[in-house]
């Protein structure tokens, strides 16, 4: 059962300014040539940037009964020891200066706002979201950080977004 899914497209303005780049560069490329030729040129430049695009939008977040899903990642929900839905400046800082080399990172540049998802044995997963609030709250409705049998696992203690600006 799916409790949460979102697809990490790129949004439109992307695609525009894509666009108006393929424009310049394929005018430049096509001065002096063939009719036939400008098509060529700034359809294949327009596919090769669309494949581009959607091969970086493609990435998906999912919540489901089980585990955490955030593009080729896996998480078992049991091994979720806090979420918390973050704003801009403390997504910058996590995903900038104050980042873990070693945490799983799925961000994009055109999504200023993450979920901090604390793991246990692990370093934590910083993941870009346009819905931080939905995705915190459709983790927290799992009931994560249980065991298959019920039962909590670990200390029990939440961990915050270290070094979060407050």
């Amino acid at each position: 059962m799916r409790v949460y899914s979102e697809r990490l497209g790129a949004p439109l303005s992307w695609w525009l300014v894509v666009t108006a780049c393929v424009a310049l560069l394929g005018t430049t490329l096509w001065a002096g040539l063939s009719l036939t030729a400008a098509i060529v040129i700034y359809a294949g430049l327009e596919s090769v940037c669309a494949l581009a695009l959607l091969a970086w939008g493609a990435a998906r977040i999912e919540v489901t009964a089980a585990e955490l899903r955030a593009g080729s990642q896996r998480l078992p929900l049991e091994r979720i020891r806090s979420v918390t839905a973050l704003d801009a400046a403390q997504t910058t800082a996590l995903r900038g200066p104050r980042a873990d080399p070693a945490a799983y990172l799925l961000v994009r540049p055109y999504l200023p706002r993450a979920v901090y998802v604390a793991v246990a044995d692990r370093p934590y997963w910083l993941i870009g979201t346009r819905n931080p609030d939905e995705l915190a709250a459709a983790i927290e409705r799992t009931g994560f950080g249980r065991a298959p049998d019920g039962h909590a696992e670990g200390d029990g203690v939440g961990h915050g977004a270290p070094g979060a600006v407050g």
